[in-house]
């Protein structure tokens, strides 16, 4: 603390405080659902991070994982289910269908294990 400068407002002495840099990034889907998660299910964790100034790099880091997680589970279980270019190429409409029936299925499992954990 004896580090710490004040600056004058009138009659008060305000601490100069400063957050530290945040690293640059954009948060995606998962990202914003993990900040809405914290905020509403896991405060005291939330305010942690915030006051650390680690949230932004926290959810940054959410948001990677999961996407990854995500490209990683599609092309297994595509590949498990023999969703592949054949079957796009003879059959567009039952292609469609699975790859939407596979990305929902591992959204699932990147939202339990990632973003509500």
């Amino acid at each position: 603390m004896d580090n710490l400068t004040y600056t004058r407002v009138g009659d008060y002495l305000v601490p100069d405080l400063a957050m530290p840099p945040q690293p640059e990034g954009n948060l995606g889907k998962y990202g914003r659902a993990r900040l809405a998660y914290l905020k509403e299910h896991k405060s005291l964790l939330h305010m942690h991070l915030l006051s650390q100034g680690t949230l932004w790099e926290h959810l940054l880091g959410i948001q990677g994982t999961a996407a990854e997680r995500m490209d990683l589970i599609t092309a297994q279980m595509a590949k498990a289910q023999g969703v592949d270019e054949a079957l796009k190429a003879s059959n567009q409409m039952l292609w469609v269908g699975r790859m939407n029936n596979i990305r929902q299925a591992a959204e699932e499992s990147v939202m339990r294990e990632l973003v509500y954990s």
